[in-house]
C-alpha cells in the first residue's frame, strides 16, 4: 500500500536520466512499475533532446521534458518548479542532475552507483560489491523507495511509433530483405575496446548468409564505415542501415530481427526493449557493473580473464595490448549462439 505521505494525493513524479541509450531504457521497468501501481499519477521524465525518441511513445509517461544542447538548465528548472512534484527521482547522479536538484528544490532521492566497489574491481579485480547487489534497472528502484514498488521481472520497454515501423518495413522491402529470417548485427561501439574485431564481423556475416539468413547492420553515423564492410560481406543478403535511421527507426529494424548480435552498447538494450533476443559480446566490462541484458532472452559471451574488468565503460586501446577479452570469442561460437536463440 502507498505510505502515509502518498495516501492523500496521487503522486506527481519526476524522474531524471539525461543519458545514454542503455541507461535510459533501463529506467523503463521502474516507469512501468510506477504506472501500474499509480495509474492516475502524473509521471514525467527529463532527458537530453537527442534521446527523446527512446521515450516519446512510452505510454507510462505523461510528459518527456528534453534538454537541448543550447538550452539553459535554469530555464528547464523554472518549468519543472511549476508542477510541485511530490517525488523527485534522480536516476543519473551526475553533476547536471545534482545541479537540477538545487534548482528544483524538493524531496529528491537517488540510488547507489557503488562507485568505490566498481573502482576497486577495476583496479584490484576483487569484487567488493555488497552481496546480492541487483542489476542497474533494479538499483533505480531505490530512488522510488516509499512508493511501495518492486520489480516485476519484465524487460525494458522501447515503444515504437507507427511511422517508424512503416519506415523500417519499407526500407527492408526496397532491399529485398526479410523474405528469409532476418538477423541484426551491431558492430559499432563508442569505445574501441568494446568492439569485436571487424574481420570477425565479416566472417560471421558470410557464414550467416550461407545458413540462409538475411542481415541488417545497424548503428549510428559513426559506425557507417564498418557497417558497410560487414554488409558487403553478406552481398545481396545484407544491407547497412547505420546512419540512415534515428533511434526509433533502428528500434523498428531490430524488432523485425529474429536475433540481434551486439557488443555492450545501447543497441543491445534497444533490442531487448523491443523483444528481440540478443547475443551480447562483453569484453572490458563485467556483470557486476549491472548492465547485462536485463530480463530478456539473451546469451552473453565473455571470457573469464584475470585482466577483466579493465575499465568502467571501455577505452581507446587494450591496456595490455592483446584484447584477448574479445579476440578469443570466435565467429563460430557467436553464430551458434545466434542460431540457437533464433530457433534454428
Amino acid at each position: 500500500m502507498p505510505d502515509a505521505t502518498t495516501a492523500a494525493v496521487e503522486p506527481r513524479i519526476l524522474a531524471v536520466r539525461f543519458s545514454s541509450i542503455g541507461d535510459i531504457l533501463l529506467t523503463t521497468p521502474l516507469l512501468r512499475a510506477l504506472r501500474l501501481r499509480y495509474p492516475a499519477a502524473r509521471i514525467d521524465l527529463v532527458t537530453r533532446r537527442s534521446f527523446r525518441p527512446l521515450l516519446a511513445d512510452n505510454p507510462r509517461i505523461d510528459t518527456v521534458f528534453d534538454l537541448g544542447p543550447e538550452e539553459r538548465l535554469a530555464t528547464l528548472a523554472a518549468t519543472l518548479r511549476a508542477t510541485n512534484y511530490t517525488h523527485l527521482l534522480d536516476l543519473h547522479g551526475s553533476l547536471r542532475s545534482r545541479t537540477l536538484r538545487l534548482l528544483v528544490p524538493g524531496p529528491w532521492r537517488g540510488y547507489s552507483k557503488h562507485r568505490v566497489a566498481r573502482a576497486l574491481l577495476i583496479r584490484t579485480k576483487v569484487n567488493r560489491y555488497p552481496p546480492g547487489t541487483p542489476p542497474v534497472p533494479e538499483r533505480y528502484f531505490a530512488a522510488a523507495r516509499g512508493l511501495g514498488l518492486r520489480p516485476d521481472g519484465g524487460p525494458p520497454e522501447f515503444f515504437l511509433s507507427a511511422a517508424a515501423e512503416a519506415e523500417a518495413a519499407a526500407w527492408l522491402a526496397a532491399r529485398g530483405l526479410g523474405g528469409r529470417p532476418l538477423i541484426a548485427l551491431a558492430p559499432g561501439a563508442a569505445h574501441a575496446t568494446k568492439r569485436w574485431p571487424s574481420e570477425y564481423w565479416r566472417d560471421l556475416a558470410r557464414s550467416l548468409v550461407a545458413q540462409g539468413r538475411d542481415l541488417v547492420v545497424v548503428g549510428g553515423a559513426e559506425d557507417a564505415a564498418v557497417a558497410r564492410e560487414v554488409a558487403a560481406a553478406a552481398r545481396l543478403a545484407g544491407a547497412s542501415a547505420a546512419g540512415e535511421f534515428g533511434l526509433q527507426g533502428t528500434g523498428a529494424l531490430l524488432r523485425r530481427a529474429t536475433v540481434a548480435i551486439s557488443g555492450d552498447t545501447g543497441v543491445m538494450h534497444m533490442a531487448t526493449g523491443v523483444g528481440t533476443p540478443v547475443v551480447a559480446l562483453f569484453g572490458p566490462t563485467v556483470q557486476a557493473f549491472g548492465f547485462f541484458p536485463y530480463a530478456a532472452r539473451a546469451t552473453v559471451l565473455e571470457r573469464d580473464l584475470p585482466c577483466r574488468p579493465c575499465t568502467r565503460m571501455g577505452g581507446p586501446v587494450c591496456p595490455l595490448g592483446h584484447h584477448h577479452c574479445l579476440r578469443t570469442i570466435l565467429p563460430p561460437e557467436v553464430e551458434a549462439a545466434a542460431l540457437a536463440l533464433a530457433g534454428a
